[in-house]
Order: C-alpha cells, then structure tokens, then sequence
C-alpha cells in the first residue's frame, strides 16, 4: 500500500516477515491453491491416519522445481501436529549424517529430504532399513575389530521431494506408501496465488496486470512470486500507487521476459539448436553454447520449451519446430536471441 506525501508516493514500510519466501508460503491445506488432486488424496491419507493414531505413510513427491513439494511437506507436518527436520540429497554425505537426524526424530516426526535423487547409494541403502524396520544396522571400525551395531529409532514419516523421478532406483520408490506428482499450473491458478501474494505485499494491482503476470510465469508458481517482487520494486523505484499492465510490461521487458514466457536462455538454447539447419543437436553441445550445465538445461528450460512446442526431442537430438523458429524471428531483438540470420525466415 502507498501513501501520498509531498507529491511523492511513500510505501508504507514492510515488516521482515513479508519479505521472506516462507511468509509467502501456505501454511495449511486452505491456504494453498492448484494442485487439486493430489491435495484431496493427502488430506485423507493424513486423516486416515490420525484416526488410526499411526504416523503418515513415507510420502514422495515429485514435479518440476517451484510447484509447492516444500510447501505440501510443510502442511503435512503441520496438520499432524509434528515437528519437521529437513535436509537435501547432497547435504547426506556419509551414513552418519543420516543416523544422527534419524535418532532424533520423535514418533511421527517429519523428515523432508528434497533433492533425494542426489542421494548416495550409501546413504540410500541405510534408508531402506530405516523406512521398513525403523531400524539402522551401523559399522563401526574397519578390519577384525569391525561390528555392527543397531540403531533403533521411533516410528517417522519420510517425505522425500526430487524433479528427477527417472534417477530414483525401484527399490528405494517401491518404499514408498504415497506417491504424489505435482503438475505444471495453469494461468487461472496463478492468478488466486498472485491475488494472495500482493495482499501480503499490501500492493494494489489490477487484475490485467495479474493476468498478465500469470501468463509469463511458465506455469510455476515461484516464478509468479519471483516477478511479482521485482514489478514491486519497479512500481516503487517509479511512485506509483498501484501496479498497471503497463508497469508490468515495463518489468517484464526489463528482465528480458518476452511474450511467451522465454528469458534469455530460453532464446539461447532455441538459436544454439536453430544454427543446426535443421540437423539435430546433442545435449552436450547445446550446453557448451549457452555456458549452462547440461542437468539445468534438461531440468530446467527444456520442458517448458517442449510443452510450448518450440524444441522436440528426437533420438539424436534436439530440433527447433516452425512455431520455435518463428518465436525467434519475432523476437531477434530480444537479449540472448542475436539472431538476424532468421528475422527473414517468416517475413
């Protein structure tokens, strides 16, 4: 909310709290928005169990980075009533690491592990044991004075959260009572979770600008969020007392956010595959154009690009689609396209 004084619009002062991400973030099943299907099965998956007085089956969810698996872990611990411990993959590096959080945890206790894929098989194996038997078989020493010891621990509820379904083995996903995947939002999802976020904000913004937002947000609802505090700046930096579709094609531009929802990268992996002439082009040269990781371009840009149908994959590569070359002939401009060569390909 802003204030007029002197001829310049002051913004009310935010508190800490709404600046940061978890304040944005719902805190109960009510409060969050989209994902209808796998929020009804959770909510009687949990009721079921607290009827039967039994901790929640172990929970894997699964989907694209930014579509609520922290969040859902969140709720789910807050609708048992428990405390939650969370970790990522990477962080899990020797079976220790893992055996301390596990003896820790209460009955009924969470233990969000994001990014399981990430897991060691070391580790991983040792959570065999802990989701089946609730139970961890450690080695202590090396050698003739090598034995094993057991660790017993409290009944708990693992959720574990990966975009990487494919890289989980079949015994460590066959542990799992509830399995979830999240799926990508469309546009009229957004704009609740836009009207949500600039409340918190206090922002006034009209519902074309929200629009507006929602369809450049790829269908992810951290990327809604994300543009939403950088219109905020803008709309501040400029004094204005409420967020227009103008302000936010100006944002957007500036951020280098065209039409359908491509930034830089975007254009950068469309040209590096274009310049093939039509021959497909391997993921290790895509990678090496555009000075991304290869996992971040499969993980990340790829799906979207595919959905909107400007690349396909072949056996031998990735190819751009008529609609994908002329997406970048429209958009030769733009930063991260330079690409002249094909401004007349659909003139």
């Amino acid at each position: 909310m802003a204030e007029k004084k002197d001829n310049k619009f002051v913004f009310k002062e935010l508190s800490k709290r709404h600046l940061l991400d978890h304040d944005l973030r719902p805190r109960s099943f009510s409060e969050f928005i989209g994902q209808e299907r796998a929020k009804t099965n959770l909510q009687i998956f949990l009721k079921a169990a607290k009827m039967r007085e039994e901790p929640l089956d172990h929970v894997l969810l699964l989907g694209m980075p930014g579509l609520g698996k922290t969040t859902l872990s969140h709720i789910i611990a807050n609708e048992l009533q428990v405390e939650m411990k969370s970790t990522s993959g990477p962080a899990l590096e020797k079976a220790g690491d893992l055996v301390g959080l596990l003896s820790n945890l209460k009955r009924g206790d969470v233990l969000f592990i994001d990014e399981v894929h990430r897991l060691s098989r070391n580790v991983e194996e040792y959570l065999y044991s802990a989701m089946e038997d609730h139970a961890v078989d450690l080695v202590l020493d090396q050698g003739p004075a090598a034995r094993s010891v057991r660790v017993h621990l409290q009944r708990f509820t693992l959720i574990a959260a990966t975009t990487r379904e494919g890289l989980l083995s079949a015994p460590f996903r066959s542990r799992f009572g509830v399995i979830e995947k999240l799926e990508l939002y469309p546009d009229e999802e957004l704009a609740p979770i836009l009207e949500r976020s600039a409340g918190i904000f206090e922002m006034q913004i009209t519902k074309e600008a929200i629009d507006l937002i929602a369809s450049r947000s790829r269908g992810v609802p951290r990327i809604t969020n994300r543009l939403l505090r950088r219109i905020r700046d803008l709309t501040q930096v400029k004094n204005c007392l409420e967020v227009t579709r103008e302000i936010v094609d100006e944002g957007l531009a500036m951020m280098g956010i065209d039409k359908a929802g491509l930034v830089s990268t975007d254009r950068q992996i469309l040209s590096a595959v274009a310049k093939g002439d039509g021959e497909p082009v391997g993921l290790k040269t895509i990678a090496v154009s555009v000075g991304e990781d290869e996992g971040t371009i499969e993980e990340v840009y790829e799906p979207y690009l595919i959905r909107r149908g400007f690349l396909v994959k072949t056996p031998r590569g990735r190819k751009v689609t008529a609609t994908g070359l002329k997406h970048l002939s429209q958009h030769a401009d733009a930063p991260g396209t330079d690409l002249d060569y094909y401004r007349g390909l659909f003139s």
